[in-house]
């Protein structure tokens, strides 16, 4: 393998063009080119607003026009008006547009796992592609305001609970630690927010509101996949404007020496190391901050 980063690079987006069919006529053996089809798959079943879909697909106003018009000409979408605001567009598949975005996911479904099947580490190969994916999406990250029993959020919970039992040495049992009742973590008390990155989850974090004067800054995790690349600053951002927002004027959290990367975030972000004020077993460092 070259050792070059430019030519490992260029070597990289071959391959992914080439087995993407990116450059073929009909994608997926469906008649049209990957463009349309991409168009189509980002309408989505309930229908989506033009700008919405060009910003997502970073594409031009007339690349984007010509795509609509060749899939309405194929009677596979409708444009309409937003009811809400006459200036905006939106577009929404018909019967035969959903038909034909089933079967171009069952389609790709189908090539994920022959790329899957090829590879002797599956499981290795989806972590290169989750760290590529966030990678290139990282300023496309949202963060989207939780319940923090969805799916998504227990999703993010349960592999912090994880980490955390393979990193300290006691290992961890979520039942001996002051976990926080879910609605502690929910307006008009607190909040808890998931990062997404084009759909997949990559962090969380939650503001636990407390009846002490204080509340918590809980449960900030990042995926592997998108750590280096700032997200825990933007989460814990995020965490103080929502903790202002609800009237809270003073933060406090805790952190265990075994996460040396986070007790290092939290002393360079302005937060004052204080003594114990609570009986969880597991933390060894305490923190607060005032917003």
């Amino acid at each position: 393998m070259p050792q070059d980063p430019i030519a490992r690079i260029r070597r990289f987006n071959r391959a992914v063009t080439r087995e993407t069919g990116a450059l073929d006529n009909s994608f997926l053996g469906r008649g049209r080119p990957l463009g349309p089809a991409r168009v189509l798959h980002a309408i989505g079943p309930e229908g989506r607003d033009l700008e919405s879909i060009r910003s997502y697909l970073d594409l031009d106003k007339p690349l984007l026009s010509r795509f609509l018009k060749s899939l309405q000409d194929e009677g596979l979408l409708e444009l309409q008006r937003d009811p809400n605001d006459g200036r905006r567009r939106i577009a929404l598949l018909t019967e035969a547009g959903r038909a034909e975005r089933d079967a171009y996911n069952a389609l790709s479904d189908a090539q994920a796992d022959k790329i899957l099947s090829r590879h002797p580490r599956p499981e290795a190969l989806l972590e290169a592609m989750d760290l590529v994916a966030s990678a290139l999406g990282r300023d496309r990250i949202e963060l989207v305001e939780c319940d923090p029993r969805s799916p998504d959020a227990v999703g993010c919970l349960e592999a912090y609970y994880k980490e955390l039992g393979e990193r300290f040495d006691t290992g961890f049992d979520v039942n001996l630690s002051a976990d926080p009742d879910a609605t502690d973590m929910m307006a008009p008390r607190g909040v808890f927010f998931v990062a997404y990155s084009d759909g997949m989850p990559l962090g969380c974090v939650g503001v636990k509101g407390t009846d002490k004067g204080y509340a918590e800054i809980k449960r900030l995790w990042i995926s592997p996949a998108a750590r280096g690349l700032g997200l825990s600053r933007t989460l814990m951002a995020e965490a103080e404007r929502a903790a202002k927002d609800l009237g809270i004027t003073l933060l406090r959290l805790d952190t265990n020496s075994a996460l040396p990367e986070a007790v290092a975030l939290y002393q360079r972000s302005g937060w004052s190391e204080i003594e114990r004020f609570n009986d969880d077993p597991y933390p060894d460092y305490f923190f607060e901050k005032k917003i």
